[in-house]
């Protein structure tokens, strides 16, 4: 395989970095209107979901997350969870979309890099996510499933390294350079992705992923906008998108762009 043939791809986190909450806590309502979630539970995802706006989720938080979501969905039937995210995806999910992150996944995509997410959200919810957007791949999640119902078993977890694993897995499959790549994500726990990438950026970022960044001179986005999909079609390029845009091509210093308000540590500084 020729190492001249390979080429970028762009690598996005889907939390808090292209939609505004978590997409693991964002379908309590419709579980519980299901009958798949009782009312305590819906408590308890509620006030979790306020602690991941105000303060994201580090490792420790994750794995609560992670163990709690596994106990909760044992024996939920597979159809059943599928239908209502399809059947309530428009209510939930894009009215929390940053319009920054659709900007820059068409910037990306008009420059022929793959789009990939990549999320510790269950693949349930992250592939309906990407089909919206039209993605290339999805690296998420999985839970095993016995007779169409969840049992409760986690059988690939996407944190932390295991990202960057799966990162450096797909780019040998597909051919994909890494080293001219691009990522981005608000979540420390996330620098091992960023890491994985020529081109890090800090989208909306924790505190340990501000300093990692600013440590690094890794330029920061403030994601704010939300957009509807269908909105979003018909809506033409925006200054802050030419000059993302322009980022893309040359991985330059961006200073001064409307709606992004990107901040960059000068490397000779």
């Amino acid at each position: 395989m020729s190492v001249n043939s390979a080429r970028p791809a762009a690598f996005f986190d889907l939390d808090k970095t292209i939609i505004a909450k978590s997409s693991a806590l964002a379908f309590s309502k419709p579980f519980y209107d299901e009958g798949l979630l009782k009312r305590r539970n819906l408590l308890r995802s509620a006030a979790a979901q306020f602690m991941f706006s105000l303060k994201g989720a580090d490792n420790d938080r994750l794995t609560l997350i992670r163990d709690e979501i596994s106990r909760l969905v044992k024996g939920w039937d597979v159809d059943t969870v599928r239908r209502t995210i399809d059947e309530t995806f428009d209510e939930i999910i894009e009215p929390m979309i940053h319009s920054e992150a659709l900007d820059l996944i068409e910037e990306h995509r008009a420059q022929g890099h793959p789009i990939v997410i990549v999320s510790a959200s269950g693949d349930v919810m992250v592939e309906p996510i990407g089909r919206r957007l039209g993605v290339d791949h999805v690296i998420s999640t999985r839970m095993s499933v016995i007779d169409n119902k969840f049992s409760g078993e986690i059988t690939y977890y996407a944190h932390g390294p295991t990202k960057a694993e799966a990162m450096r897995e797909l780019a040998e499959r597909e051919n994909y350079d890494l080293a001219a790549s691009f990522a981005y994500s608000d979540s420390a726990t996330d620098i091992p992705m960023l890491e994985a990438v020529g081109h890090p950026f800090a989208v909306n970022p924790d505190k340990p992923l501000r300093e990692k960044a600013e440590e690094s001179g890794w330029p920061i986005l403030e994601f704010k906008r939300p957009v509807r999909l269908a909105k979003a079609a018909n809506y033409k390029p925006t200054l802050s998108q030419v000059a993302v845009g322009g980022a893309i091509v040359g991985a330059a210093t961006i200073a001064g762009v409307v709606g992004y308000k990107i901040r960059h540590r000068d490397p000779l500084g």
